[in-house]
């Protein structure tokens, strides 16, 4: 059986899977129109307000924050992510995968491995920075059950 806690990570990755598909087909299509650098940065800001929108509807519970004020949270522990999903990319599509001798569509598998790495660091930041409930609502509605 699947624990509260199991159930809760395995709907920020499901969750986070479908921001993944957003962000790389953006990535895809984007970087027809500008650098495969840029793109990877504007692909991000799309594949992470699909992933707020995502996480607070369907894998966390009400913090008790304003959307405005919980968003800029998620944007905060998303700042720690891209630099993550920038440089795993870089140097996977750069340095890693050529020196492996990988050939097929370096820059999409690249970009996939980047976006799937901060998978732990940014579940636990939004876990406890974005969503965790807020002390108004905490003292309206009891502590958060662990």
């Amino acid at each position: 059986m699947i624990s509260a806690r199991q159930g809760e990570l395995l709907r920020f990755v499901v969750t986070g899977g479908v921001a993944a598909c957003v962000n790389i087909g953006s990535r895809i299509l984007l970087s027809r129109v500008m650098s495969f650098e840029w793109a990877i940065l504007a692909a991000y800001g799309l594949g992470m307000t699909t992933a707020y929108l995502l996480a607070r509807r369907f894998v966390f519970a009400a913090s008790g924050r304003h959307a405005g004020h919980e968003y800029s949270r998620f944007a905060l522990v998303n700042l720690v992510a891209v630099a993550q999903v920038w440089t795993v990319t870089e140097m996977l599509a750069r340095y890693g995968l050529p020196a492996a001798g990988w050939g097929w569509h370096t820059d999409a598998v690249a970009h996939g491995l980047g976006v799937a790495s901060p998978v732990l660091t940014s579940y636990y930041g939004h876990k406890l920075f974005t969503f965790r409930q807020s002390q108004a609502s905490r003292h309206v509605t009891g502590p958060t059950q662990v």
